[in-house]
């Protein structure tokens, strides 16, 4: 009698270094199914720009099953055992989630096929550490990211080699499987088209752009990493959100760049270590997420819960569309929208001119990354929104407030970012390009400027916004 397993692949859409894949070709059939489950997500469902992702990532990957992809909508736990009885499958194997959502969803998975007699496998293809073995010495989780990354998991566990993907799979087709267009993953959502030439999709691209990044992109990554204008970002987050590349194979290939000999780039060992950092931060996000699970929703540190916020909806729908009149942050907003990223330094810039200087709620931040971002992660999407809030682990304190004009000189010191993403501005002179309100009226008419038509005029004045969050965090630590 034939051996029949069910591959369930979630955040893991490639065929190197997928566990539960290598493992289930042992079969004599293997059913790869995906399941776009927006019932049990809630509110963790997919933003518009991620679903789009996702609709590239499964048309590569359908394609390279030679479109033995089983494809389905729905609740997992109604489709799953259905999959099963309808073809004889006997084994399941997934790779671990660490969502909340999905924990809760897939352990009740789990003891339903195990009552019914189903052998049920999972496997770690996600993360380079599992959140449950890092822990501290009295047995408790790690708040600080320092210690949790050096002395809880690189002081004790080598990550292990990427797998090899398998020679041969014996992919079947259900006959229930519905199409990738029936997903209904990219209808409505106006900007795709702008998104189609911007990001490598899929597997083998994912590949090709990390060795091409660790190649020469790599060159100067601490330093130049801040830069919006510059190319030494890897811009791999949504390959790796998505699992066209696992942090196994991206750390390989990091040891492998390491010990390349370049006698012209000594520098080279430390942005290297400085990228795996990163990953770091990465494995930490998902750790905070496994171990405290209300992050994405609910303030970490709880003494935020008393803070005042406000509710201006005028200036959160022109953070949004980034028409705030601070040229750097509306920038920020403009590229989030045009490419479905936005690099890190801005991340961190417009973030906190939302929280500190709008005084919104960060919550309402995070939901709009959500929707826009490609890479949207609700581990990494809570804890990095929460770190600039001052409420996180390890965050930044909250009186520490980026001031966006001299953010924009130091980072863009020719302007370069911001007169691509603010065209409007890009006839102003250097001096004023920064804080065109600063401008005389003469200059703003040469430039083809009139604040408040042409483009807008400061949504809030920073110094006076500044020391009205200062206020508020006052008077929240005076109640303590």
């Amino acid at each position: 009698m034939d051996k029949i397993s069910l591959v369930w692949l979630r955040q893991d859409l490639r065929l190197s270094d997928n566990p539960a894949l290598l493992e289930a070709v042992k079969s004599d059939q293997v059913y790869i199914v995906y399941i776009l489950d927006d019932e049990n997500a809630g509110s963790n469902k997919m933003g518009a720009a991620s679903r789009w992702r996702l609709h590239q990532s499964l048309a590569v990957l359908e394609r390279k099953l030679g479109g033995n992809l089983n494809l389905y909508k729905g609740a997992a736990e109604k489709i799953i055992p259905e999959i099963i009885a309808q073809n004889g499958i006997t084994d399941i194997h997934w790779n671990r989630c660490y969502e909340p959502w999905r924990i809760k969803r897939d352990r009740h998975i789990k003891a339903t096929l195990i009552e019914a007699q189903v052998f049920v496998h999972s496997h770690n293809a996600s993360l380079l550490w599992e959140p449950w073995e890092v822990l501290k010495k009295d047995g408790t989780p790690y708040r600080v990211f320092t210690p949790f990354y050096k002395n809880g998991c690189l002081a004790n566990f080598q990550p292990r080699s990427p797998h090899p993907a398998p020679k041969h799979i014996p992919a079947q087709k259900d006959r229930t499987s519905i199409s990738l267009q029936k997903l209904d993953l990219i209808k409505g959502y106006p900007w795709f088209e702008k998104l189609n030439n911007h990001w490598p999709i899929g597997e083998e691209a994912a590949l090709e752009r990390s060795k091409e990044f660790l190649k020469s992109d790599i060159k100067n990554y601490k330093i130049d990493r801040n830069f919006p204008y510059k190319t030494n970002s890897s811009y791999l987050s949504p390959n790796l959100h998505f699992g066209e590349i696992s942090p196994h194979q991206l750390w390989e290939l990091t040891e492998l760049a390491s010990r390349e000999n370049d006698n012209e780039w000594v520098s080279k060992s430390s942005d290297i270590n400085h990228f795996k950092n990163e990953l770091g931060w990465r494995e930490f996000s998902y750790y905070l997420n496994y171990h405290f699970a209300d992050m994405q929703k609910q303030n970490f540190n709880k003494k935020y819960d008393e803070f005042s916020w406000d509710y201006e909806e005028t200036h959160y729908a022109a953070w949004c569309h980034g028409k705030t009149g601070i040229p750097i942050v509306d920038a920020a907003q403009r590229q989030l929208w045009q490419t479905g990223l936005m690099h890190n330094r801005l991340r961190m810039i417009s973030a906190s001119f939302l929280v500190k200087n709008l005084l919104i709620d960060w919550r309402r931040g995070e939901r709009w990354f959500w929707d826009c971002l490609l890479d949207a992660d609700s581990a990494s999407n809570g804890a990095s929104w929460q770190w600039v809030a001052g409420c996180g682990a390890d965050a930044a304190p909250y009186f520490r407030v980026f001031n966006p004009v001299l953010q924009s000189k130091k980072f863009d010191p020719d302007g370069t970012f911001l007169k691509k993403y603010v065209p409007e501005l890009c006839r102003l002179p250097l001096k004023y390009l920064y804080e065109p309100w600063e401008a005389p009226e003469e200059i703003l008419s040469a430039a083809g400027i009139e604040l408040g038509k042409t483009y807008p005029k400061p949504i809030v004045n920073l110094k006076t916004s500044r020391e009205a969050a200062l206020a508020q965090y006052k008077l929240l630590t005076g109640k303590l």
